[in-house]
């Protein structure tokens, strides 16, 4: 018999790749709607949580919509079903259905927005627009049996620990003698009650981000065989890896902008754009920020984009971009949409090699409110 995953498991799991404290304070993420103290089965990602794609989530029977915008964003003075917005939330409390947003953390997280669209264009040597922060990095040390060390090693790893640079499973360990004395209310997974046990342990260490310490305690627990671990915390004063907004990095070859142009609308799936700037000029550096970037042309030009790829170009920006020489690329704000596929192989996974398989979909509702004639 196959055990239930709930909408908290699923969350911690989905919170590795956008933790929250990534999001801007003034950015509304998390839970929304309904609860996560339930079983999940089926999971839909979309962008936007629309009329039409909670009726997608009725008819697949989705559990949890996992969303890049979220449904709720200003203050509600009421929920009245005569009103789109209304509608929406009646619809998802009525057929149960919990939605979670991860909107500027997922803009900024490793393998989110803008990452998945400087994969899409084909860009190398990325790196963040702007940074917005840095992770205090963690040193993990705990100690566990010898013949459990490498199964509580590669839970923690698959939790986040051990991550430096290029490197992944990073860990050192070295053996030692655990000693210990199980008191009457103990339940030893070794020894006797009242008697000293000495064990062949190892001292196991990890460098991790103070953002995914958390989980990987949790998966700690989870995979050791004791019932009571022994470990330590360190704050370390290493130099962390940086955050940011954006990014930029550069294509194989450069190409000129009209080319690149139908790159992008080949690449991101979109029938047509608008463009700033030269169309027979050279480009090979490229800044991307999924959404609205405009307020952020000078930065792209500081770093040394050719060219900026954003959308919801409004016209005096667009001017001061053209004025600094900023060659900008504008396909709209729906090219977010890549989020859906990232999250989904994400979760595939991370989720589905458990033996509960859920199934994870992305949502087919068109959410693009402009047609192009």
């Amino acid at each position: 018999m196959t055990e239930t995953i709930t909408g908290n498991e699923v969350i911690r799991v989905f919170e590795q790749m956008s933790p929250k404290h990534l999001a801007f304070d003034w950015d509304k993420v998390g839970l929304q709607v309904g609860t996560l103290n339930k079983p999940v089965k089926n999971i839909m990602i979309t962008l936007d949580v629309l009329e039409n794609v909670v009726d997608e989530a009725v008819e697949k029977q989705v559990d949890l919509i996992i969303s890049h915008h979220p449904v709720i964003f200003k203050p509600l003075n009421q929920i009245n079903p005569d009103t789109p917005k209304g509608r929406v939330i009646q619809k998802l409390i009525k057929h149960e259905i919990t939605v979670y947003a991860a909107h500027t953390n997922l803009d900024i997280a490793e393998g989110g927005v803008n990452d998945a669209l400087a994969q899409a264009l084909g860009l190398s040597k990325t790196k963040p627009l702007l940074e917005t922060g840095k992770d205090k990095l963690v040193k993990l040390i705990v100690f566990v049996p010898e013949d459990h060390a490498e199964q509580v090693r590669q839970a923690m790893h698959d939790a986040g620990a051990g991550h430096i640079g290029d490197y992944s499973n990073v860990s050192f360990s070295m053996p030692g003698k655990g000693r210990f004395m199980p008191t009457e209310d103990a339940d030893p997974f070794l020894g006797k009650i009242g008697e000293m046990e000495i064990v062949d342990e190892q001292r196991v260490e990890f460098l991790l981000p103070h953002s995914k310490l958390s989980n990987v305690l949790k998966a700690m627990q989870e995979a050791h065989p004791y019932e009571e671990v022994a470990y330590d915390v360190y704050t370390l004063q290493n130099e962390s890896e940086s955050y940011g907004i954006g990014r930029i990095g550069t294509l194989n070859e450069g190409m000129r902008l009209r080319s690149f142009c139908e790159h992008i609308k080949k690449s991101l799936d979109v029938p047509s754009l608008r463009v700033i700037g030269d169309l027979e000029e050279s480009v090979k550096t490229v800044a991307i920020l999924g959404g609205s970037g405009e307020k952020y042309i000078y930065e792209a030009k500081r770093q040394g984009a050719d060219v900026y790829l954003t959308g919801d170009m409004t016209f005096h920006p667009a001017q001061e971009a053209e004025e600094i020489g900023l060659k900008v690329v504008d396909p709209g704000h729906h090219v977010e949409k890549v989020m859906k596929k990232a999250v989904k192989t994400y979760l595939d996974e991370k989720l589905n090699q458990k033996e509960d398989k859920l199934n994870v979909y992305i949502s087919e509702a068109n959410t693009e409110p402009f047609k192009f004639i």
